[in-house]
C-alpha cells in the first residue's frame, strides 16, 4: 500500500546519514530518533542488496522499524534528451546515473513509496514549455505506479529558482505533480518567505529543511553535498519559510536533509538524533510564534 505522510511526519533524508552507512543502521537511527519515514537513493537500495539482503528482507526491515519510504531520489532523466545520457561509473562519483526510470519505479513499488524527487542536472537548450511537457510525461508515468512527483529547483541548474520550477509544474498541470521546497536552495537562490506565499499550497508536495551561513559559499555544489548545517545552526530564514508554507496550506511531510561531513562523522544514530531534535525545536518555535500572534 502506498504510504500517506503529512506535516506531522518527519522524514530522515538519505543525505543526512553518511553514504556508506549499512542499511540496517540507517533504519535503526531513523526509528530511534522518531522519524516516520526515510528517503532513499537508488544507491542505498543497491548497497543494501550488495550487503546480502533480498527485496523481501528489506521490506521486512522497514516494517520491523515502523518506517515508510517517503521518496526515491533523484529523478534525473526526465528533461528533454536526458534519457539518452549515459556515463561510465568512474565518472559518476555520487553514483546517480546508473539508476534510471525503470529502476526507481521498481524500487518505489517494492517499498510502497510516496513520491519521486525530480531535478534538472544535465542542462540543455530546451524551453520552459519543453520542460513542462517532459514533466507532465514523467507525472503520467509515475501515476501508473501510484507515485507523486515533486520538482526541486537547484541553484546551478536550468531550473534554478522557484519561479521557473513553479512555471514548469503549473504548465504541466498534473494532479500528482508539484514542488519540493528545500530551504538550502531557497536561501541560495534568493527565495524569500514572501515568495513562497505566491505558491498554491496544494502544489507543495515535499519540504526539506537544512541550514547554512548567511553568505553563499564559493562552490555551491561542493557546499550542498558536504557542509550544510543542522536547522537552527545557520542564518537561513527557516521560521519565515515554514510560516509561509503553513499559511498557504502546504500539507507535505518535512524531510531533514543535512549533507554534512561533520554530521556524518558522528555516526548514523547521533546524526539522525541531532537533525531530528533541531527540526522539532524549530517546529516548536514556529508553533509558539504563531500562537503568540493569534
Amino acid at each position: 500500500m502506498v504510504v500517506t505522510l503529512g506535516t506531522d511526519d518527519l522524514v530522515l533524508c538519505s543525505g543526512t546519514i553518511a553514504r556508506h552507512a549499512p542499511f540496517r543502521e540507517r533504519l535503526q537511527a531513523a526509528s530511534a530518533a522518531g522519524y516516520a519515514a526515510v528517503s532513499l537513493w537508488g544507491r542505498d537500495y543497491q548497497a543494501a542488496r550488495d550487503e546480502g539482503y533480498s527485496d523481501a528482507d528489506l521490506v521486512a526491515l522497514l516494517d520491523d522499524h515502523g518506517l515508510a519510504v517517503a521518496e526515491l531520489d533523484p529523478v534525473w532523466w526526465w528533461t528533454p534528451g536526458a534519457a539518452a545520457f549515459s556515463i561510465a561509473p568512474e565518472f559518476d562519483p555520487i553514483d546517480v546515473f546508473r539508476f534510471g526510470e525503470a529502476d526507481l519505479f521498481r524500487i518505489a513499488e517494492l517499498f510502497g513509496a510516496r513520491s519521486l524527487n525530480a531535478a534538472e542536472v544535465l542542462g540543455g537548450d530546451w524551453s520552459v514549455e519543453d520542460a513542462a511537457e517532459a514533466f507532465a510525461g514523467l507525472c503520467d508515468r509515475a501515476a501508473g505506479h501510484g507515485l507523486l512527483v515533486h520538482l526541486e529547483w537547484l541553484a546551478w541548474s536550468r531550473i534554478s529558482d522557484l519561479a521557473t520550477a513553479l512555471e514548469v509544474v503549473t504548465l504541466a498541470d498534473r494532479p500528482n505533480g508539484g514542488l519540493n521546497v528545500d530551504t538550502w536552495h531557497c536561501a541560495r537562490t534568493g527565495t524569500t518567505a514572501a515568495d513562497l506565499m505566491t505558491v498554491p499550497g496544494h502544489r507543495v508536495l515535499a519540504i526539506q529543511v537544512d541550514d547554512g551561513p548567511e553568505l553563499a559559499e564559493g562552490n555551491l555544489i561542493e557546499a550542498t553535498l558536504h557542509s550544510r548545517l543542522v536547522p537552527g545552526e545557520g542564518a537561513f530564514d527557516l521560521l519565515g519559510y515554514l510560516a509561509s508554507l503553513h499559511s498557504i496550506g502546504a500539507d507535505a511531510p518535512i524531510g531533514v536533509e543535512v549533507f554534512s561531513d561533520e554530521l556524518h562523522a558522528l555516526g548514523p544514530m547521533e546524526a539522525a538524533r541531532r537533525a531530528a531534535d533541531a527540526t522539532r525545536a524549530l517546529l516548536a518555535d514556529l508553533q509558539n510564534r504563531e500562537r503568540v500572534g493569534e
